[in-house]
């Protein structure tokens, strides 16, 4: 009863303003804390962890702010101070509270058992916050607490962490200022605030005379610079991460995730657009768009034009979508239109559009340039529903629509799913088939019909796979080709020939050229002249015995250049023959400009020299190699008919399989034995009769 004697209930009060100031305070943090969410579900790996930290402590700090404003809002009319330590540990609690709700909300897929638990740590760690802040009121105050309003405003908490949670999830990829985002921190403020202000009625304050020293309230002086102080200092953390969030969006995330030359969204941000915006369950498509030859332009008009003509293949490619339909930039001359909404039938439709739309002419710096594109579609759900399935599927239509000819689109199949895992196999493996002693050649005898000797040969690569077998050339030089892999096989193959060569020089085998074919990707390496000069030294071979085939496509592009590296070769003593001569792509304007000396017929000529329109084709690239004296071989002799005829036209040297097959080193030796034997006998018939 003594105890009592000295104990009086104090009736407090509210500052009216200052109540509003802490409702203003809780919503403001609740904005700050919906968009700090968005910005941490968006990020990864570091900036993830930053994002976190910093959100944490914004929204902690926002939370225990209007908690503590509340408190400052309530008048005892006596004295209160505040033990410090216990009140840094309530915003500890605030803090760590909102680290449990942004983390929850950061995971890509949460369920609901995690949920259930964030939201009891949350609200857990929110009634912490506020009953550990009334405790670091010291005395002469004593705090009892009503029951029943205790378990309310605990209830509340609760309530409000779960409706947090759920509004985070819910807004969380919404970037940017909305009206929902404003309405739901106005919806968090007040529940905030009523937590708040309910556990303050749930308080007893009681004071002990006993330990008074001062009664004055404070509210006139040191109470206001308080208030003022956090009150300012709260606004300064929350508009310093606004100001942060809106460089964030309108700056930095504008650098990451726009394509700084057309203004498309680029690759990272196509990340995040699977993450929030692809749902793909149901139905969806991605288009892989890929310019046609566009490194002619950058090569022949410059990079300057190169930028102008992407910039507005890019403002067609916007006009063509519609709807959900998003366009990205992937990079070079790469796009990607993805829809998550739209079956096969829509995505043709757009394909078509979009072809028919970059087959326009461009007009550019003065130029008029002729485009085409290529284009891969794949499915959602038949073909993947995530981001790496789908742009695999379309990667491989789009690399079928290259191979079927360009300015083609092509929709992902599961054939088409084996032959790219087959390519990706050979060109995986082609990279040590050289080290690994895999490749080897195989030569093709020419032979002079007029004088039956041989003449000549030609090398051809072949590749025996250890466990796939012999590929066919027609699979794998091309491959080589793209990753430029025929480089370094190209190097390897001039070596081995020309010392086989040099080997059959010297065991008295009647002298003749070999050929090898060069590819165009020697030439644009400037390479030419030292892995011939290599293969020389190496072997020991006179130029003479070595012959380069070119194809018509060498010369397509940089004429000069590739003339004045095989002029050097010439002055060497190597021979230089144009292989497949009438399929090419050079005009006969440019033939006497390249440094030749042997034409070679295709062979889809000789095949069909029985009809009378081909056998034209035949006599008059005779007649254009007489007149610029040149040599003249045919190519696919397979009956004596089509050895009547080439010789009736003035061509004697001839290569196919009449002759003889592609065979091994070891073959070829014998063949020239046994041709030569045979010759031999031919002759003495001839003599004798």
């Amino acid at each position: 009863m003594d105890h009592m004697d000295h104990m009086n209930h104090m009736e407090g009060h509210y500052n009216t303003l200052t109540v509003a100031l802490s409702l203003l305070i809780a919503m403001a943090a609740s904005y700050s804390a919906l968009d700090l969410a968005g910005k941490i579900a968006r990020v990864t790996g570091k900036s993830r962890k930053i994002w976190l930290a910093a959100g944490s402590f914004v929204m902690g700090v926002g939370v225990w702010s209007m908690h503590f404003v509340g408190m400052l809002a309530f008048h005892l009319d006596v004295n209160v101070t505040y033990n410090t330590a216990i009140t840094v540990l309530s915003m500890v609690f605030s803090i760590g509270a909102s680290y449990v709700s942004f983390q929850v909300t950061a995971a890509v897929q949460a369920t609901n058992k995690r949920r259930a638990f964030a939201g009891f740590i949350m609200g857990t760690g929110i009634i912490a916050m506020h009953y550990t802040g009334m405790a670091a009121i010291q005395k002469p105050i004593t705090i009892t607490y009503n029951p029943f309003y205790w378990l309310l405003s605990a209830l509340i908490a609760y309530a409000a962490s779960y409706a947090a949670l759920y509004l985070f999830l819910r807004l969380r990829h919404t970037a940017g200022f909305s009206y929902w985002k404003l309405l739901c921190s106005v919806i968090m403020g007040i529940a905030i605030c009523g937590m708040h202000y309910t556990g303050m009625l749930a308080t007893n304050f009681s004071l002990d005379y006993t330990s008074v020293t001062d009664t004055t309230d404070m509210m006139g002086s040191s109470r206001l610079v308080l208030l003022i102080g956090v009150a300012v200092a709260t606004f300064v953390i929350l508009i310093m991460s606004a100001g942060i969030m809106f460089f964030d969006r309108t700056v930095l995330e504008r650098m990451a995730y726009y394509d700084a030359l057309t203004g498309l969204l680029n690759r990272h941000q196509l990340i995040n657009y699977f993450e929030t915006s692809f749902i793909g369950k149901e139905t969806g498509f991605l288009l892989f768009v890929d310019l046609d030859r566009f490194k002619t332009i950058n090569d022949t008009l410059g990079h300057d034009v190169g930028d102008l003509v992407i910039k507005e293949i890019a403002a067609r490619l916007r006009l063509t979508v519609s709807g959900d339909q998003t366009v990205f930039r992937l990079g070079g001359d790469e796009f990607l239109i993805a829809s998550s909404r739209g079956n096969k039938e829509v995505a043709g439709r757009l394909a078509g559009v979009v072809l028919r739309e970059i087959r326009k002419t461009l007009h550019v710096s003065g130029h008029d340039i002729q485009l085409t594109a290529s284009v891969g579609a794949s499915l959602a759900p038949e073909h993947g529903t995530n981001r790496t399935a789908l742009l695999k599927t379309a990667d491989m239509a789009l690399y079928q629509a290259k191979q079927l000819g360009r300015n083609q689109y092509r929709l992902f199949d599961e054939e088409l799913d084996r032959k790219f895992i087959r390519r990706m196999e050979l060109e995986r493996d082609l990279s040590r088939a050289v080290a690994e002693g895999e490749l080897f050649v195989m030569y093709q005898p020419k032979w002079d019909a007029q004088t039956d000797r041989i003449s000549g040969a030609e090398a051809l690569m072949r590749w025996q796979h250890p466990v796939l077998g012999l590929i066919s050339p027609g699979e794998f030089i091309p491959i080589a080709e793209e990753t430029g892999l025929i480089v370094p096989m190209t190097r390897w193959m001039l070596k081995d020939v020309c010392l086989k060569r040099q080997a059959w020089q010297e065991q008295g085998i009647a002298p003749f050229r070999v050929s090898v074919n060069m590819s165009i990707r020697v030439f644009e390496r400037g390479m030419l002249q030292e892995m011939v000069n290599e293969a020389l030294s190496v072997s020991g071979l006179s130029p003479e015995l070595l012959e380069l085939e070119i194809t018509e496509t060498i010369a397509m592009h940089d004429l000069p250049d590739k003339a004045k590296q095989l002029q050097s070769l010439r002055k060497l003593g190597v021979t230089v023959s144009m292989d497949d001569f009438g399929t090419g792509y050079s005009s006969l304007g440019n033939l006497d400009e390249l440094p030749i000396d042997v034409l070679k017929i295709d062979q889809s000529f000789v095949r069909q020299s029985a009809v009378h329109s081909k056998q034209a084709i035949i006599s008059t690239i005779i007649a254009i190699a007489g007149h610029l004296n040149l040599e003249v071989v045919a190519e696919g002799v397979e009956t004596s008919e089509q050895i009547e005829f080439l010789l009736s036209r003035g061509c004697a040297i001839m290569q196919g399989y009449y002759y003889g097959k592609p065979m091994e080193a070891a073959a070829m030796e014998k063949w020239i034995d046994d041709m030569a034997h045979g010759s031999q006998k031919l002759q003495e018939k001839k003599a004798h009769s």
